[in-house]
C-alpha cells in the first residue's frame, strides 16, 4: 500500500511538470517571419512600425513644450513623426524615396510651432511640413521639392511664425534635374505656413551665397516678386 500511494504520488508531480513545461512560450528567433530584426542600439517603439520594420528614433526636439521624435527604419526611407505622447503622423515623403537622417527634423518655436522634416531625395531635398495651432498639430499635406539640395526653417516675414525657404534653380526653360538646369542661377523662395509664397530673393551663381547657407537666413527686405 505505501509503494503503491509513493507511485501515485511521483505519476502526479510528473505530470503537473509537464504541463507547466508544455505552457511555457517557446523563445522566438531573431530574423522569424512577422518578427523584424532590431538595429543595433535602437529598441523599438512598441505600436508604431515604419513600413514593414521596426522603428528606431534618429531625431528628436521640443518646441513649444511638446516633445517632437522622428522615427524611421534601419535604412531611413520609410519615417513617421510621433508629437506628444499620442499622436503620430506618417510622412507623405516616404513615397517619394527621400533618406531620413540624423539632422532630418527642425523645429522653430513661435506664435505657431512649427517643424520641418527634410531629406534628400533623387534630384535635391523634399521637405514636409507640421503645425501647430491650438496646441493641435496638423500636416498640410504639401511637400517642398528644392533641386539645389536646400530647404530651411527661418522667421523671414518676422511675425513670430517661421516660414519655408526653398532655394531652387531659376531655370524656367530647362527641365528640373537637368544638367542645363543644374548649371543655372539660384534663388530662395519664402513660403508662409498659412498663406503660400511671399516673394524670392535675386539669383545666385551658387547656393552657398546665400546668406547662412545651408541653413539659410534671410529679412523680408532680401525678398522681391518672384520671376
Amino acid at each position: 500500500m505505501l509503494f503503491t500511494a509513493m507511485l501515485a504520488v511521483a505519476v502526479t508531480a510528473g505530470v503537473i511538470v509537464a504541463v507547466i513545461l508544455l505552457r511555457q512560450p517557446a523563445p522566438v528567433p531573431d530574423g522569424a517571419p512577422g518578427v523584424p530584426p532590431l538595429p543595433d542600439g535602437a529598441p523599438s517603439t512598441p505600436g508604431v512600425n515604419c513600413g514593414h520594420s521596426a522603428c528606431r528614433e534618429i531625431g528628436a526636439m521640443t518646441v513649444g513644450g511638446v516633445p517632437v521624435v522622428l522615427l524611421a527604419d534601419e535604412a531611413g526611407k520609410q519615417g513617421v513623426v510621433r508629437i506628444g505622447a499620442d499622436s503620430v503622423f506618417p510622412l507623405i515623403i516616404n513615397d517619394m524615396e527621400v533618406t531620413l537622417k540624423g539632422d532630418s527634423l527642425r523645429c522653430v518655436d513661435g506664435a505657431t510651432p512649427v517643424c520641418l522634416v527634410r531629406g534628400a531625395a533623387d534630384g535635391g531635398s523634399v521637405g514636409e511640413l507640421f503645425v501647430s495651432r491650438g496646441g493641435i498639430w496638423r500636416d498640410p499635406g504639401k511637400p517642398y521639392f528644392s533641386d539645389a539640395g536646400t530647404i530651411a526653417l527661418n522667421d523671414v516675414t518676422a511675425d513670430g511664425i517661421a516660414d519655408v525657404i526653398v532655394v531652387r534653380h531659376e531655370c524656367p526653360d530647362a527641365r528640373s534635374g537637368s544638367a542645363r538646369c543644374q548649371a543655372a542661377p539660384v534663388l530662395a523662395e519664402v513660403y508662409d505656413v498659412a498663406s503660400g509664397s511671399v516673394g524670392c530673393t535675386r539669383r545666385y551663381t551658387a547656393p552657398s551665397e546665400l546668406r547662412g547657407w545651408p541653413d539659410v537666413r534671410l529679412t523680408r527686405a532680401d525678398l522681391r516678386a518672384c520671376p
